[in-house]
């Protein structure tokens, strides 16, 4: 677009044309202004679609409740039941958002390959959890995308979101809150080397496991949240007394630090909890 200005001294003749391109620059700010607004709704809402299975037609998750009594009764606890909606919308923003168009799934009588089983396929669940997918590709993850035997990612990695989470009552996440089973309870059904108990216990143990680790995904082994040192120096700090030293708990580390981690040194090795001392060194 040009903007021609009239450079004649005449100014009732420049005037008018003046006043068009005054216009035209407020067209082009609201229409950028538009786009702004656009693109930021965009980026913090993620928009997506159902499920689809062939031949299959959206039923309503009342027609669900004739066979899945419970957990459509209970489903107003979970956590997910924020995204349920109301009425003639609940046909597609329901129990088929995760499983798929029912129709076919009600009509032969609950046949498992006639429904979508999130269990199986972590695909579901990433459609609205795109951060996690991506967290799952990272170096060091838990096997959600890793299929056994050979089978591709969509047929489901060696564990699968349901394994940690519930989708259909209470607190997405299996412990923690309220809930009588603790974070460490769940991450310990596995990881039964790490529950101990122990004599000496690990203090970080009562916060959770994920004070230490990212569960879905980490560039560090171990799926730690820090490589280093600094990531029991965020709990074992204590202010420097002597110029030139490093303190932590009362005793000078500032030879010890450069050995490596503090649980790859020799020091404390026993991270999760010893049988022989509260230095957690064995």
């Amino acid at each position: 677009m040009t903007l021609d200005f009239d450079a004649t001294p005449d100014r009732n003749a420049g005037a008018p044309r003046k006043r068009r391109w005054v216009k035209r620059l407020w067209l082009i700010l609201g229409g950028v202004g538009l786009a702004v607004t656009l693109i930021s709704c965009a980026t913090n809402r993620a928009v997506f679609a159902p499920p689809q299975i062939p031949g299959a037609t959206f039923v309503g998750s009342e027609t669900c409740s004739q066979c899945h009594e419970a957990i459509v009764r209970d489903f107003k606890t979970a956590t997910h039941s924020r995204l349920k909606a109301e009425g003639d919308n609940a046909v597609n923003v329901g129990c088929e958002s995760c499983h798929g168009p029912g129709s076919l799934h009600n009509s032969s009588g609950g046949a498992a390959q006639t429904i979508i089983n999130p269990r199986r396929s972590p695909e579901t669940c990433f459609k609205c959890h795109l951060d996690k997918r991506a967290e799952f590709s990272l170096p060091y993850a838990h096997p959600v995308l890793d299929g056994p035997h050979g089978r591709p990612v969509s047929a489901g990695g060696k564990i699968s979101c349901g394994d940690c989470h519930q989708p259909h009552h209470g607190p997405a996440v299996i412990g923690g809150g309220t809930a009588l089973a603790t974070e460490f309870d769940t991450c310990g059904r596995c990881h039964t080397a790490q529950r101990g108990p122990f004599v000496f216990e690990h203090e970080a143990i009562r916060e959770g496991c994920t004070t230490c680790h990212k569960p879905h995904g980490s560039v560090n082994p171990r799926m730690l949240a820090e490589r280093n040192a600094n990531l029991c120096l965020k709990c074992h700090f204590q202010q420097q007394t002597t110029p030139g030293a490093i303190f932590i708990g009362g005793q000078d580390h500032t030879t010890r630090l450069n050995r490596g981690t503090c649980w790859s040194a020799g020091c404390h090795e026993a991270v999760h909890g010893s049988h022989i001392g509260s230095s957690l060194r064995f």
